[in-house]
C-alpha cells in the first residue's frame, strides 16, 4: 500500500483521535510554560502562535476565493467560516457567523475544542482565550482590517457562548 493509499484509508475517527492528542498535546504544553515561566507568558506565546497559523489559513482561504477582496459582507462572513472549517473539526466545534450590519461580523462559539482541551489538560486557571488573535489572523490573512476586534461573551467565563465582534475598516475610497 502507497503513503497516499493510506492516508485515503485513514477513518473520519482515525483523523480526529490524532486531532484530540496532538490539542491535549497543545494544552499540556500550555501548562508546562505556565508552570515554567508563568501564566502571562503562556498566554502570550499561546496568542502569537494561534495568530501565525491563523493568518496563514487566512492566506489560503483568500487564494481559494481568487485571491480578491470579497464582493460584499455577506461573502466576507462565508471567507471567515471557511477559515474556522481549514481550522477546526466540525465535530469539536459549534461555530456560526452572521452579518449584523454593513461593517460588523458577530461569531458566536458554543462548542470550542480548544477550551475542552484545555479543561482536560487541568490547565483552565488562567488561561486566556485567544479568540479575538484567531480572528485578528484571519483577517490579517485575508486583506481585512478591523476597526474593532472584541470579545462580548466567553465560555471560558461561564457565558452560554462566546460572542466576538469583528467591525470591518472602510475599504480605501469609501
Amino acid at each position: 500500500m502507497t503513503a497516499v493509499e493510506e492516508v485515503d484509508s485513514t477513518t473520519r475517527a482515525e483523523m480526529m483521535d490524532v486531532y484530540r492528542s496532538w490539542w491535549l498535546h497543545d494544552a499540556r504544553w500550555y501548562q508546562g510554560v505556565a508552570k515554567r515561566f508563568g501564566q502571562e507568558v503562556a498566554n502570550e506565546v499561546n496568542a502569537e502562535a494561534l495568530r501565525y497559523v491563523a493568518t496563514a489559513v487566512g492566506r489560503k482561504v483568500a487564494r481559494h476565493f481568487g485571491g480578491k477582496p470579497a464582493r460584499d459582507m455577506e461573502e466576507l462572513r462565508q471567507r471567515y467560516d471557511a477559515c474556522a472549517d481549514r481550522m477546526f473539526p466540525h465535530e469539536l466545534r459549534d461555530i456560526r457567523s452572521e452579518v449584523l450590519d454593513d461593517e460588523l461580523v458577530e461569531i458566536t462559539i458554543r462548542q470550542n475544542f480548544a477550551l475542552t482541551m484545555v479543561r482536560m489538560a487541568g490547565s483552565t486557571e488562567g488561561y486566556e482565550c485567544p479568540c479575538t488573535e484567531v480572528h485578528a489572523g484571519w483577517s490579517d490573512g485575508l486583506g481585512v482590517a478591523l476597526v474593532e476586534n472584541c470579545s462580548t461573551g466567553c465560555l471560558r467565563h461561564g457565558d452560554p457562548a462566546c460572542r466576538l465582534l469583528m467591525r470591518i475598516a472602510p475599504a480605501e475610497g469609501d
